[in-house]
């Protein structure tokens, strides 16, 4: 189970057995069914998570009851509403499992007491914090300047993984389309292949 993350984190920095020991030490297992919650709106959000097995998204749900999907995580990835995460503010946001999922929970408090043990890991999650900034700052970009279609094979290229395992009405949702227009795109792209 810890190899994953072993390796994830290694890609990064370098570690020594006894600092990974340590790293470890602070990860929290959870398995978790289908549609099972790790955070809902309103709850106090001190854990982040590391994806070991499955896949977990997070969505915002309006008043009206309409659900965006914010974020995917499969494994090897990071997930939490972020916001509250760093704001220590209440959740806005919902995170479930849309498969069994295995995650490895990091509490706040002992992330930042790692820092001060390990500061070399603080490199490692400011990359990655860099990396998910850049990430969103292109995906905003995206809606801004392509299409549906374009947005659409942008994320079949980049999120290959996570496509074939999630339902077209969550994919619709993340785009920011309707599921009868991605349908539509899907058909439209059938033709050519």
């Amino acid at each position: 189970m810890y190899e994953s993350i072993r390796s994830h984190v290694e890609e990064i920095i370098q570690i020594s057995d006894e600092e990974f020991e340590e790293f470890k030490s602070i990860l929290a297992p959870q398995r978790l069914r289908k549609k099972e919650f790790l955070i809902q709106p309103g709850s106090f959000v001190d854990t982040e998570y590391y994806v070991v097995e499955g896949c977990v998204e997070a969505f915002h749900t309006s008043e009206a009851g309409e659900q965006s999907v914010v974020q995917f995580a499969i494994e090897d990835w990071w997930i939490s509403d972020f916001s509250a995460f760093f704001n220590e503010t209440p959740a806005r946001l919902s995170v479930s499992c849309l498969e069994d999922s295995l995650v490895l929970g990091l509490k706040k408090n002992n992330l930042e007491e790692l820092y001060k043990r390990i500061p070399n890991f603080e490199r490692f999650f400011r990359i990655k914090t860099t990396r998910a900034f850049i990430s969103l700052t292109a995906r905003i970009q995206a809606g801004l300047e392509k299409n549906s279609k374009q947005r659409y094979l942008d994320f079949c290229k980049t999120y290959s993984n996570i496509e074939k395992r999630v339902p077209n009405y969550r994919i619709a949702s993340y785009l920011g389309i309707k599921p009868e227009s991605l349908s539509r795109i899907r058909k439209e792209l059938s033709v050519l292949d």
